[in-house]
């Protein structure tokens, strides 16, 4: 003891510092964002950039690069794949949270529905292979080959926790999303050139033929020699698509008919004259707002419903119901943009007639459609399961507040004295008697939340189906063209319409899920 008092006070040992293996963690995080930064911007700037006439990239040459990033990252996906296959360590473990069911039936309906796409594009550029590119008819059998292999990727992997080369994972990940926000952008240009051509031929304008001719700068040719002519070929460019008891599902079956019925006749006559294209721009709105209406209303008493609905509510961290309400907001941000650009028209515009108030009408029932219908989805997926009571405000007192429990589930919770209102369950004449009515009252909100979240979920699979197949009212209706201009109302729309038409389908997987809680 004497001799450690001679030495004095050992020093402390200095503090853990972080490792070599951590920082370089966060140096491979900023190396995969800035690497899909530099990337997106890349392909960003190619890709606006063949959009006009006066800069000399063309559709080619977009091609090309799009057809590259595919092919990287289908070969990163392919050696992720095989080296978690072989090497069984590099997933210790699976989040139970991440990639539900519906997220993934949803990502394969897309997926067939592009690979529907890819099939026409290829039949469509391969009627005149003469006089054509071969990375035009190249493009849509790589597309096909990676939307195949990275929604198996997704299906497969979606809730893997990788442990092992980090570094790649990161940057094949980002890459990869980097690669889909391209194809994005490239399939928003090629509508809006698309809309651009149809635009000036109609109305014969000078400025925008010379605007609409880019999408003709890649061919090589060019000239009557790619005229679409053949039979075949009109196919593949023109489409051949256009050729017990409950209230809720029967409902929402009729307005889901009722809603193709408009959607055929809105496509027939829309390109016809002018009383024609008034006529069916006159039925499309009348449909939209009686639908948007009664899904505004069965909403909103959805919404009441739950005042009286005494299921807990779920505060829990659910990382994947935080996503689901994220989008559900951030999308429908989109349409909101549309709604008050087509409201400040129509306000200020100066034609006042039944066009225009159908016009506003509809747009705004829509951001009141959105704002309670997404008002009653984040209510229901914040409620607890069915049969799920409130916890008590007080901890130390967590049976006062009940009314009827059993007596096997109470020995779970703390000891608390007896109270008055608490009915045994021990004679099953007692259960009996007390339990018939919240029963019947539970079974009949039950039951009104259910024909209240299938028939939100038919109206949504119709209004996601109208504008996903084409219908563009705003471009018909020229009230919004003629007091922006064509070319800031087309940006406008086909920046936010995406949004709108994600909202749709994210809608319904959200009301699924709603369904299946209820």
């Amino acid at each position: 003891m004497s001799e450690e008092l001679a030495q004095g006070p050992k020093e402390s040992p200095p503090a853990p510092s972080a490792g070599p293996r951590e920082v370089w963690k966060k140096g491979g995080r900023l190396l995969s964002v800035l690497l899909a930064v530099n990337v997106l911007l890349l392909a960003s700037t190619l890709i606006s950039g063949g959009a006009f006439n006066k800069v000399a990239v063309y559709d080619t040459d977009v091609f090309a690069l799009l057809t590259a990033m595919m092919l990287l990252a289908t070969l990163w996906i392919l050696f992720y794949l095989l080296r978690t296959v072989r090497c069984p360590c590099a997933v210790p473990y699976r989040d139970a949270h991440a990639g539900p069911i519906w997220l993934r039936g949803g990502l394969v309906l897309f997926g067939i529905c592009t690979l529907i796409m890819d099939v026409f594009k290829t039949g469509y550029y391969s009627s005149f292979f003469e006089c054509q590119s071969a990375i035009k008819i190249l493009h849509p059998i790589i597309q096909a080959v990676f939307v195949i292999i990275q929604t198996y990727f997704l299906w497969v992997s979606a809730k893997d926790c990788v442990h092992i080369h980090l570094d790649l994972t990161w940057c094949g990940l980002m890459f990869t999303l980097t690669t889909n926000l391209a194809i994005w952008m490239a399939a928003v240009v090629d509508e809006s050139v698309h809309q651009s051509h149809s635009y000036s031929s109609s109305h014969s304008n000078a400025s925008h033929a010379r605007l609409a001719s880019d999408q003709h700068a890649g061919n090589p040719v060019g000239g009557d020699s790619c005229l679409c002519s053949t039979a075949v070929c009109q196919i593949f460019q023109q489409g051949l698509f256009r050729e017990t008891y409950f209230a809720g599902p029967v409902l929402g079956l009729l307005l889901f008919v009722v809603g193709l019925a408009v959607f055929i006749i809105y496509e027939v006559q829309v390109s016809g004259d002018g009383s024609r294209t008034r006529q069916a721009l006159v039925i499309y709105y009348s449909f939209n707002i009686v639908c948007l209406g009664l899904t505004t209303l069965v909403s909103l008493s959805g919404s009441i419903i739950y005042r009286f609905d005494r299921r807990a509510m779920d505060h829990h961290k659910n990382p994947t119901r935080t996503l689901d309400v994220a989008l559900l907001m951030g999308a429908a941000l989109g349409q909101y943009a549309i709604s008050y650009y087509s409201i400040v028209a129509v306000v200020a515009g100066t034609p006042q007639d039944l066009l225009a108030g159908l016009n506003l009408t509809h747009a705004l029932l829509m951001i009141a459609q959105h704002t309670f219908q997404n008002m009653f989805i984040i209510e229901s997926l914040h409620r607890g399961p069915p049969g799920a009571e409130p916890h008590s405000t007080h901890p130390k007192e967590p049976c006062q507040d009940l009314t009827f429990t059993n007596l096997d589930a109470l020995h779970t919770l703390p000891a608390c004295a007896p109270t008055p209102g608490l009915v045994s369950s021990s004679s099953s004449d007692q259960q009996e008697a007390v339990a018939i009515i919240p029963a019947s009252r539970s079974q009949w909100r039950r039951r009104c939340l259910k024909d209240i979240s299938l028939f939100l979920l038919l109206c949504n699979v119709i209004l996601w189906i109208m504008p996903a197949f084409g219908a563009r009212p705003h471009f018909s209706n020229t009230v919004e063209v003629d007091f922006y201009g064509y070319s800031l109302w087309a940006a406008i729309v086909n920046i936010c319409l995406p949004f709108g038409i994600f909202y749709r389908m994210h809608a319904v997987s959200s009301l699924l899920e709603v369904y299946v809680l209820s």
